[in-house]
């Protein structure tokens, strides 16, 4: 537990939260990850919900064509699970969510950019339809972080708010934070440094979609 400076003792839970539809649903213990730095009570927080991303050989057989396929950066909108991308002809394929969902359409040679990123290049023996490879994108530690809308771990999407001052600076550290159904003063929401007004106005719409109902409202 952090030991607040005299400074951040005058900001309290009470300044930041006006209220919660059920303490036992509306907040959690956030686990905070180190390397985070001090943090004040009102920080706005993001989850990392997503790990690093991994490329194989189709699971289902090897490829009758030697293409290779470029290391793979997760990137925002990306889910965990098996990304499948799979050839239409030598030089095109398909790339399909874990759910099936279909992503978008590519070409070798050009970089893809949507969920994952990556390069196919196409080898000496051409591709064939159906050859492919299956992209594995690792679950996040699902600590919790400051938000940053540059982040592509999870953590670029606001979904909770810090509710007691932390300092996990070198260490992993326990704090209460509001995950869901709550109202908090604006004013006392403490953001990235620097972050742009539009980032802004995302991470505060994140807050209060559905799923959080984390209500921002001035004083």
């Amino acid at each position: 537990m952090f030991t607040p400076t005299s400074q951040e003792r005058a900001k309290t839970f009470s300044d930041v939260v006006k209220h919660v539809n059920d303490s036992n649903f509306s907040l959690d213990a956030f686990t905070v990850a180190s390397g985070s730095g001090i943090l004040e009570v009102g920080t706005v927080m993001g989850q990392a919900t997503l790990g690093s991303a991994t490329s194989a050989v189709k699971a289902s057989g090897a490829n009758t064509g030697n293409a290779t396929m470029s290391a793979v950066t997760v990137l925002d909108g990306a889910v965990s699970g098996i990304y499948t991308v799979r050839m239409l002809t030598a030089t095109t394929f398909r790339v399909e969510k874990p759910n099936g969902d279909v992503i978008g359409d590519g070409a070798t040679g050009t970089a893809f950019a949507d969920d994952i990123g990556f390069t196919m290049t196409a080898g000496g023996t051409p591709m064939v339809a159906g050859d492919g490879f299956d992209v594995t994108v690792a679950p996040g530690s699902l600590k919790w972080k400051p938000h940053d809308p540059a982040a592509v771990d999870g953590s670029q999407v606001a979904a909770g708010v810090l509710g007691e001052a932390a300092d996990a600076t070198s260490a992993d550290v326990v704090a209460l934070g509001v995950k869901w159904g709550a109202i908090v003063v604006l004013e006392e929401l403490t953001f990235k440094s620097g972050i742009s007004a539009p980032n802004r106005a995302a991470a505060i719409a994140s807050l209060g979609a559905p799923s959080r109902m984390i209500l921002a409202r001035g004083t």
